[in-house]
């Protein structure tokens, strides 16, 4: 484990898990994951735990009944593991997994201009998401507008670029305008 103050070139690091809570009294905390690539646990060596920005060495990880569980070197009491609860646990860029065909890392939409493929009028840029358990929305200019991330309506989607062309519905972006911004 290292003690430094976190460096700011760790903010594009890539969150894969949340740690929750301790389980049991041997150092074992059970953490939601943050990845659709469940297979990639077992390959983490090592992590930076956020909030703190220390490095931990995982000695294992494992999915038992639906929750992913960590054990870190070092942290070897209910105690320690209570220290991390609700840390990221995150990795450099270098090491995510590799997506298929029309995949993408939220974290790579984000700051992309999301343009009208017709008319090409700006309408925003992609400053975060919201989750409800459907398509997630796309949060453009820090909620002003939500737009489905389906392949109906951004369709043209190229992070490289920095754009997102999108084809909305007629009315879609009056209707998706959140409370209150109408």
């Amino acid at each position: 484990m290292s003690n430094g103050s976190v460096p700011n070139h760790w903010d594009d690091w890539v969150t894969v898990a949340v740690l929750v809570r301790p389980r049991g009294v041997r150092g074992e905390i059970t953490a939601i994951s943050q990845s659709s690539h469940p297979e990639r646990f077992a390959q983490l060596k090592t992590v930076r735990l956020f909030g703190s920005g220390r490095e931990y060495q995982v000695e294992r990880v494992w999915d038992h009944l639906g929750t992913l569980v960590f054990k870190f070197a070092g942290v070897d009491s209910m105690n320690d593991a209570e220290l991390l609860r609700n840390a990221e646990v995150r990795i450099p860029p270098g090491e995510r997994v590799a997506l298929d065909e029309g995949e993408f890392f939220q974290s790579d939409l984000i700051g992309c201009e999301v343009r009208d493929q017709a008319s090409k009028r700006v309408i925003g840029r992609v400053t975060g998401w919201e989750e409800y358990g459907g398509p997630s929305l796309l949060q453009i200019d820090n909620g002003r507008l939500l737009i489905p991330f389906v392949k109906t309506i951004c369709v043209d989607i190229r992070p490289a670029d920095r754009v997102i062309e999108t084809v909305l519905p007629d009315g879609l972006e009056e209707a998706m305008l959140p409370p209150g911004k109408a």
